[in-house]
């Protein structure tokens, strides 16, 4: 659909709301009738949306318990066979490029059970499967490494779990102790879960009942079952075969303790010893949707005992519990506040002998999100955002207190994490024998590649030796070797831009960061040529960091010819906790404020861009902040278009219809009927300002997504066609507050990148 420019001009100044209804509907029936063709840019050269959704997806690296060989989860789909093929690649440690590729035709999860076995689990028609294949140290030797006939020997079904959910497997070669999650019924049994969803398949009705909070959570409907650990022998004989018995171990049974913690815990909610498991879970006695406390407990393995709990007292969240290689004390990272999902994470150490705990980095402006002990149990190494990258630290672990304490007095070499790195983004840490580190890392322009820091004494050495400048010492220690490029091939000739940080000045005259992509093809001095689009962030405790992403991806919008903007304002993670903190009960306040100072920042800084031909888009908060600039045209931001994915619209009815109720009391002041967060309503939920809409905007929203109900966009939808205003609305009814399905993906590409065309590309300037 195309519009005279002076009508679109209109459009972007005045509201439509005074438009008599006859012209209201004449406006409807002219954007109904007029489809406006469109194409994607493509080409060899040209990193399209086709080939984002196409290219290989690789998980973290995880090393067998040698550290010479590591397994990379590998996904790519295609359009032509419209499949999305599951594998794993088996890489060498000690030398870059080794690898082998292991096709896994049913998908599935894939763990280590020796140095040269590979365990892998599917989902059968009543149970889970385990199936193992050996690799070929052979294979890493020759000069055909990838020779698929050669590098593995399949060894079939070794054995099978009672439960299609079987998930997140943790195996200890040294005891032959397999510990697993599955969703059981709140008896714990896991041999009688098939047998109890039969009875529940026939029960003659569909309906569902509730009687507490949740009663659907992320994109699930709430059912009576909840994910509980267990543990399994699983041993290899001295005829080579691997052997298991069925005695099922059900640690947490009669607890009422269900981890991992749902909906995004995984392996990082617990952790095994030789002889306990260490977890998280959520506190039992507290109701779930408003609530975020979670408490530390540790269980015998074999379920000879019940859980004893190591935590005590107030606090929040508490996340990647993990032992010492020792198995004599426990790290794990925890929030103070109940209810409050980006309070800042501190590490806290429990000694498990002395029956102490104590926090680290109470003094530590940064939010560690992973935690692993270096062999000898003197180091803790982490991954912590700063400033808008994932690095790796280290730190010293300090003596053990003799009382336990929030606040202890130790020297800052073991409250102060130093940088191993300093760019990108890390993820999947794991220590390894021979003073090596293994983490997996991303950027604007690659996903996720596997490197390893092979000196680790020598820079502990360093650290506890240095004074003064820590990262200084450390520049001539500190050896980062990157093992694998799995996009590279794919990437070759696309010239993704890497990103350029910027500074400036935004609310209360606080330092606020920002990244600017340019568009393919960019020249310096060229005069008001190229469009912009500024992308926002969702959270709004969150941050444009340097990685990869799937779905947000920055350079699939510079190679579609626009200039990128985006801006880390006041809530944004990793710029220190103050200034996360600062957004709350002020949604429509100082972040707009930071947005719109970057946004002049960005245009006076960079004069090739057109100021006249500008979008905005955004998702979750970032779907907020469009509203809330569409109902605000005193900023001046001068936007031709808004793209709102999944965002808020009316702020009181989203704090009664979200599943986690925590987050909206938190941020908005309180429940929505109370005093103050009724005034923080009345101020910043974008309904309240639909008068003054006037802006051409297209909204996205999924049908499963229950943090932000499709209602929020319909509504919007409703508002601006009964103005009058150009507008689009997309609804998948199969997804969640994401996009995850790859055709659904290349849709959503193509109605973003057509509906701003069509107002600021180049032929509606003519």
């Amino acid at each position: 659909m195309r519009f005279p420019l002076a009508f679109l001009g209109f459009l972007t100044q005045a509201p439509l709301q005074q438009q008599p209804l006859l012209q209201q509907s004449k406006t409807q029936s002219a954007m109904a009738q007029q489809p406006t063709p469109f194409a994607f840019k493509e080409g060899s050269d040209v990193f399209a949306p086709k080939n984002l959704v196409e290219l290989g997806r690789p998980g973290a690296a995880v090393a067998n318990g040698a550290g010479d060989l590591a397994l990379v989860p590998f996904s790519k789909f295609s359009f032509t066979d419209k499949q999305n093929k599951k594998s794993i690649y088996v890489i060498s440690l000690d030398s870059a490029g080794k690898a082998i590729h292991i096709p896994l035709e049913k998908g599935g999860e894939s763990f280590w059970l020796s140095q040269t076995t590979i365990a892998h689990v599917v989902e059968g028609d009543h149970a889970s499967e385990i199936y193992a294949f050996d690799v070929h140290l052979s294979a890493f030797n020759g000069n055909n490494p990838n020779d698929e006939t050669e590098a593995f020997t399949p060894r079939g079904l070794i054995r099978t779990i009672p439960s299609k959910t079987a998930s997140n497997f943790r195996y200890n070669e040294k005891t032959g102790n397999l510990v697993f999650s599955a969703h059981v019924y709140p008896d714990g049994n896991l041999s009688t879960v098939a047998e109890q969803d039969k009875e529940w398949e026939e029960r003659g009705n569909s309906a569902f009942v509730y009687d507490e909070t949740y009663e659907r959570h992320w994109d699930t409907w709430a059912s009576k079952k909840g994910s509980q650990l267990f543990s399994v022998q699983l041993t290899k004989g001295q005829d080579g075969q691997w052997k298991s018995d069925d005695d099922f171990k059900s640690p947490l049974q009669g607890t009422k303790h269900n981890t991992p913690v749902e909906p995004f815990g995984g392996t990082d909610d617990f952790d095994v010893s030789d002889t306990h498991i260490v977890y998280t879970t959520k506190d039992v006695n507290l109701p779930l949707a408003w609530h975020t406390k979670q408490d530390v407990f540790i269980v015998p393995i074999g379920a000879t005992s019940g859980p004893v709990e190591l935590t005590s007292g107030e606090h929040g969240a508490i996340h990647s519990p993990v032992f010492n290689t020792a198995g004599t004390k426990v790290a794990w990272l925890q929030l103070d506040k109940d209810g409050y999902e980006s309070d800042r994470a501190k590490i806290v150490i429990y000694d498990l002998q002395k029956k102490v705990s104590f926090t680290i980095t109470q003094a530590w402006d940064r939010s560690p999100d992973s935690l692993a002990f270096s062999k000898d149990d003197t180091f803790l190494y982490l991954t912590a955002g700063d400033e808008a990258k994932i690095k790796v630290f280290a730190l010293p672990v300090p003596p053990t207190p003799s009382e336990s304490t929030a606040h202890p007095k130790f020297d800052a070499k073991y409250t102060t994490p130093i940088a191993l790195t300093h760019s990108k983004a890390a993820s999947g840490l794991q220590v390894l024998p021979g003073h090596k580190l293994l983490f997996s890392q991303s950027s604007f322009t690659s996903p996720n590649d596997a490197f390893v820091i092979r000196n680790t004494k020598a820079i502990q050495e360093a650290i506890l030796a240095a004074g003064g400048d820590k990262d200084k010492v450390l520049a001539d220690v500190v050896k980062v070797d990157k093992l694998t490029g799995f996009a590279d091939a794919d990437l070759k000739g696309k010239e993704l831009s890497e990103g350029e940080e910027f500074w400036f000045k935004g609310a209360l005259e606080k330092d606020v960061q920002g990244w600017a992509l340019k568009p393919k093809g960019w020249k310096a001095g060229e005069k008001k040529k190229w469009p912009a689009i500024l992308l926002i962030h969702g959270g709004p405790q969150g941050a444009w960091e340097d990685q990869w992403s799937t779905r947000w991806n920055p350079n699939v919008f510079a190679q579609q010819g626009y200039f990128v903007v985006m801006i880390n304002p006041t809530g944004s993670t990793t710029f220190g906790q103050d200034f996360t903190d600062a957004i709350a009960k002020d949604w429509g306040g100082k972040p707009f404020v930071d947005m719109l100072n970057g946004w002049k920042h960005a245009l006076k800084a960079h004069p090739e861009i057109d100021a006249d031909r500008t979008v905005a888009a955004g998702a979750s908060w970032g779907g907020y902040a469009i509203n809330w600039i569409q109902g605000h045209p005193e900023y001046g931001f001068g936007f031709k278009a808004l793209v709102c994915h999944d965002g808020v619209f009316d702020a009181s009815y989203n704090g009664y219809s979200t599943d986690e109720l925590f987050f909206f009391n938190h941020e908005w002041g309180g429940r929505p009927w109370d005093p103050q967060s009724q005034e923080t309503l009345k101020k910043f939920s974008p309904s309240n300002f639909v008068s003054k809409w006037s802006t051409p905007q297209l909204l996205i929203h999924g049908s499963k997504d229950y943090r932000l109900p499709e209602t929020e966009s319909i509504g919007a939808f409703h508002a601006l066609q009964q103005l009058g205003i150009p507008s689009r609305l997309v609804v998948f009814p199969d997804e969640n507050h994401w996009v995850l399905n790859h055709g659904n993906s290349l849709k959503w590409h193509y109605e973003v990148f057509r509906f701003i065309n069509q107002f600021v590309g180049e032929k509606s300037q003519k």
